[in-house]
């Protein structure tokens, strides 16, 4: 218990941002080591003043007149712009939260206030202004060279290169500025719901108290974690695609009752199917991913319910299209999720693909759905249009390049593979991460298999030697001294019989090439669950 508390003691006190709490009269009660050294001088210094005392003059008068009203009527205010004056008069930009606490009788017990320090933020904006700046002055020049004489030509092309890199470069900041904020509030909640899970089942294990709940969730933090690293790789079109020949119609014919149960009564769900439609060559999985995040939006945007048409076509693209809109001429696959909801307007239309940019409540959306969407159908050599009305609806179109070769049959439900071992097959797993690799071994040990454990590709071959039992091959990509590829090369040239399933974190190493899965590689994406890493090796060791 001591322990458990000084944890939680040092994890507030060294938290990368400032706490503080007021009382219900506004003066500081409790504050942070962080805040405290933020403003160079002690924690005594602070209890008993307001929080507005450590304000600049606008912003006093801007947080009295404002934000101070404001919590009187909501209870809350968000990422707030200000700037606190330290002891020795300099200034530190910070962003502001506040959220109050009321007791079960619901009168205020205290406000808590969280403070992040927003330098990093301010210099982004300023160099962000300056690289417009010197865009906007660079075509200006520009336009000027084009009125001079044909000597200058080559002046003026060189302008125009140092344009077109200085906006690269401003468009490239304020990406990375919305990256980095949207990423660090994602992953430190769910860490935060990992972390708090874990501290609280270390201490109900002590008990004897049972500790499913935290263990879920645990699970479903880090699954959750897990979940927008592959949304962050699909919109940087980094992720890894296992493309297939698909028919759009079975496709969402399969979808139907996953739809019906997702969308729920209130919307009704329509398709219009077009007759002998192509085929298009996609990772089924993150297609239909794309159909649901489609559809969960287009609900989110219908609260009082309404109408969802996802319809088929076969498309033309023609070269004026093409060159208007930067996609290929030619023919392609239409998939098309129209809805009766409350629609967007140009100004949120043309952000609907940005990174962590949502118009939903704080909770309610990461902001990466559509972004996703965008980055897997780029990656797939497609494109996207968006087409919205306020008040009537949002149609969001996507084309699929057309495939023209051979159908293949792939079964694609796991649900009849037997995923438990017999007790006699072998797994060799290869990790140089040891806690990955323990982990690793005792989930296919639970399983039923027998386990033999390296922690590099000099001791796997020395296995392989030494047990030759083993029947697949279970290893890392990414590796300090043989990566992943060179020992299956190297144990199948021993045993040509050997089954060889890869892992990694990483979408850029050697199985995977333009972003697409090598053919014949078996490949399970870190993190994977269980019942994923059950029926992978079930799969490959049945044949």
């Amino acid at each position: 218990m001591n322990q458990l508390i000084e944890d939680l003691e040092d994890l507030f006190d060294n938290a990368p941002c400032g706490y503080v709490s007021t009382g219900p009269g506004g003066h500081i009660i409790m504050a942070n080591r962080i805040f405290a050294d933020w403003l160079g001088c002690a924690r005594s210094d602070l209890i008993g003043r307001r929080f507005q005392d450590f304000l600049n003059i606008a912003g006093k008068m801007y947080y009295e007149t404002h934000f101070a009203p404001l919590m009187r009527m909501q209870g809350f205010f968000h990422e707030v712009a200000l700037d606190l004056v330290r002891a020795d008069g300099s200034k530190l930009p910070v962003l502001v939260n506040a959220v109050e606490r009321r007791d079960e009788k619901g009168a205020l017990s205290f406000v808590r206030i969280t403070i992040f320090n927003a330098s990093d933020r301010r210099r982004y904006e300023r160099e962000l202004l300056e690289a417009r700046r010197c865009a906007e002055k660079a075509n200006a020049e520009l336009q000027d060279l084009n009125r001079t004489l044909e000597e200058r030509v080559a002046e003026a092309v060189e302008a125009r290169m140092k344009s077109e890199a200085a906006l690269r470069q401003a468009q490239k900041m304020e990406a990375v500025g919305q990256l980095t904020g949207g990423i660090a509030h994602d992953f430190n909640n769910m860490l935060a719901v990992v972390f708090s899970a874990l501290n609280l089942l270390e201490r109900r294990l002590a008990k004897g108290e049972d500790v499913s709940y935290f263990i879920a969730a645990a699970k479903d933090g880090a699954g959750r974690a897990a979940a927008l690293t592959q949304r962050l790789l699909a919109f940087s079109r980094q992720q890894a695609l296992a493309p297939e020949p698909i028919c759009a119609n079975q496709m969402v014919a399969g979808m139907s009752d996953l739809l019906h149960h997702t969308l729920g009564e209130m919307v009704r769900l329509e398709t219009v199917l077009a007759k002998d439609l192509w085929q298009v060559l996609a990772d089924k999985n993150v297609l239909e991913n794309v159909v649901l995040n489609l559809a969960i939006n287009a609900r989110d945007a219908m609260p009082h319910g309404g109408r969802l048409v996802i319809e088929t076509a076969n498309s033309h693209l023609d070269e004026a299209y093409g060159a208007e809109h930067d996609v290929k001429p030619g023919q392609y696959v239409m998939v098309a999720v129209t809805d009766t909801g409350a629609g967007m307007s140009p100004e949120v239309m043309a952000k609907a693909f940005d990174p962590f940019f949502t118009t939903k409540e704080p909770g309610r959306g990461t902001g990466l759905g559509l972004s996703q969407v965008f980055g897997f159908v780029k990656q797939s050599e497609g494109h996207i249009t968006v087409n919205s009305v306020l008040g009537r609806g949002t149609s969001i179109t996507i084309y699929l390049p057309r495939y023209s070769g051979a159908p293949e049959a792939r079964n694609h439900s796991e649900a009849q593979i037997p995923v438990r071992g017999n007790g006699s097959e072998t797994v060799l797993v290869v990790e140089d991460d040891e806690q990955v690799l323990t982990l690793t071994a005792q989930m296919l040990r639970d399983l039923g298999y027998r386990v033999v454990e390296a922690r590099g590709g000099e001791e796997a071959l020395g296995a392989l030697s030494a047990v030759p039992a083993i029947g697949l091959l279970f290893t890392d990509v990414v590796m300090p001294d043989i990566n992943g590829l060179r020992l299956a090369e190297a144990a199948l040239e021993r045993r040509p019989d050997l089954k060889v399933l890869f892992t990694t974190g990483y979408t850029r190493d050697a199985v995977v090439h333009n972003r697409l899965l090598d053919p014949g590689v078996n490949l399970l994406q870190k993190p994977a669950s269980l019942e994923q890493l059950a029926a992978k090796v079930r799969t490959l060791l049945d044949g």
